[in-house]
């Protein structure tokens, strides 16, 4: 189940952020992404004219740039199993156990030694929401910015990204993004744990502030 989760440890290169983007499964209303499902839309967080990229699968869209934006929005029905864990769990425990045990082995698959630094339960926010924060040694989608920037690293960057996990009318919500200065700054960075924290926290919460839930009836073909 929700293996189209992947999209969040696989981005695009920057010879595809040159090219055309693939037709989107979802659709552009004005500026507004709609998701294929019509369950959720979000007002597109890049712009074209600045090499912003778009593309998507039936459960999740990811928005890049070349100037520091990595942004994936990830929705899933729960289904039967998903439905029982959120039961037995209750819902704080239900989104630790979503973020460890179904987005983190999408990240450790493809980043060898991916590791959860932290996670933080926000009772007040989506009416219960969780923010977690990964490791990822090699894991940058903004390697190529830094070669450009400072040449050829010593060795891979170590990515962290923040994933914002919280459930509405039965469907599992993940938004992630990664810290993108950690590696373009990567010479002169100096940010601490706690306000790299802040930094992801504020951006996940306004990713946040950009998404609505539509109730629109999926388009038939």
């Amino acid at each position: 189940m929700f293996r189209h989760l992947a999209l969040f440890s696989c981005g695009l290169g920057l010879s595809a952020l040159a090219a055309v983007a693939a037709p989107l499964v979802g659709r552009m209303d004005g500026e507004n992404y709609v998701s294929p499902t019509a369950q959720f839309r979000i007002r597109a967080p890049v712009l074209p004219e600045l090499g912003g990229v778009i593309s998507d699968t039936e459960n999740v869209v990811t928005f890049q740039d070349n100037y520091g934006t990595h942004i994936s929005v990830a929705c899933f029905p729960m289904d039967a199993s998903q439905r029982w864990e959120f039961d037995t769990r209750g819902l704080r425990d239900y989104l630790l156990f979503f973020f460890t045990d179904v987005v983190m082995p999408n990240f450790a698959s493809r980043f060898r030694g991916s590791a959860v630094e932290s996670a933080r339960f926000l009772p007040d926010l989506q009416g219960g929401a969780l923010i977690g924060y990964a490791l990822l040694p090699g894991g940058s989608h903004f390697e190529h910015l830094n070669r450009v920037l400072d040449g050829p690293p010593a060795d891979p960057a170590v990515a962290k990204r923040g994933t914002l996990v919280f459930v509405r009318d039965r469907h599992v919500y993940a938004i992630s993004t990664e810290l993108a200065e950690r590696v373009t700054q990567r010479s002169t960075y100096k940010l601490t744990k706690d306000e790299e924290d802040v930094q992801l926290t504020n951006r996940l919460t306004a990713i946040l502030g950009r998404i609505s839930v539509t109730h629109e009836r999926p388009r038939t073909p």
